[in-house]
């Protein structure tokens, strides 16, 4: 249908929608970038499928890869849909399930070692205690709120997103950190990682502090992100337990094809997997 438009009000409402949803901030605030994109890339031209499947052969022209081209989609295939405008919707990209993880972007322990050792030398105890909280529980940087006082005290935190509840198990060592953490910050309830002013961490505040480390520990910032940190998790709690259900309900995830992009091996792991078969004279 000619003459539609991408529209600040239209904006607007989304948003909200997406907060109904409990969609985390960092996933709204991506959605509405690519969809900004989407918008300007139209430059004033009324949307269509076939302008959408355009942007979408544009977006692979410029080298961006698949995986990050079809959250792109998913992102303007949800506004489409809110908005009614599902005859716009565009397909996703086909390829071949992916079969090693990237390297040069995945945290390993012997650089989490030593980005957590800065923070402590820097005197940056809430990020070093915050480092030690995701790696030991796998829990979401959206999800921090949840660990109240109350919830170190019990040892278990109750995540409430997306109309399910989740709890996480908080080790002995873990719990006895966050409670002498609190004594000494005289926080004496509600949420124990905030800032000076009494407010919830962002995960932009999280994300630039755990950038600012990597020059002093000598890691590469490409492969610093909170959300490394859960990865990392994943892969020493599969290594311990080899229980991928068991993985995929402690983290959260609906799906186990989810867990499994958690667990995918470096190109060199599988290349020594390949060679460990002995089938080369």
């Amino acid at each position: 249908m000619p003459g539609r438009t991408i529209d600040p009000a239209q904006l607007a409402s989304y948003t909200a929608h997406l907060r109904r949803e409990e969609r985390s901030p960092g996933t709204i605030e991506k959605y509405l970038r690519d969809i900004r994109a989407f918008a300007g890339w139209l430059d004033g031209r009324p949307v269509s499928r076939e302008l959408a499947a355009e942007w979408r052969d544009h977006l692979l022209s410029k080298d961006y890869a698949p995986v990050t081209i079809n959250s792109m989609l998913a992102a303007l295939n949800g506004l489409f849909h809110f908005l009614g405008w599902d005859e716009c919707r565009v397909k996703f990209l086909k390829g071949q399930r992916r079969l090693f993880r990237d390297a040069s972007r995945e945290l390993t322990r012997p650089e989490y070692e030593p980005l957590l050792e800065t923070a402590k030398e820097r005197g940056q105890d809430r990020l070093a205690l915050l480092m030690e909280t995701i790696c030991s529980t796998g829990i979401r940087v959206s999800e921090v709120r949840y660990l109240t006082v109350e919830a170190a005290r019990q040892g278990k935190a109750e995540i409430s997103l997306k109309g399910k509840i989740r709890t996480i198990l908080l080790p002995g060592k873990l719990r006895r950190k966050l409670l002498k953490y609190a004594q000494k910050q005289k926080i004496a309830s509600g949420a124990i990682f905030r800032t000076r002013s009494g407010r919830e961490l962002s995960r932009r505040q999280i994300w630039a502090e755990l950038k600012g480390l990597c020059k002093h520990a000598c890691v590469e910032p490409s492969k610093v992100f909170p959300h490394n940190l859960r990865h990392l998790f994943a892969r020493a709690f599969y290594q311990a337990s080899r229980d991928v259900v068991k993985l995929a309900d402690v983290l959260g995830h609906s799906s186990i094809e989810t867990t499994r992009i958690y667990l995918l091996s470096t190109g060199a792991e599988h290349a020594r997997q390949l060679a460990r078969l002995g089938l080369i004279s």
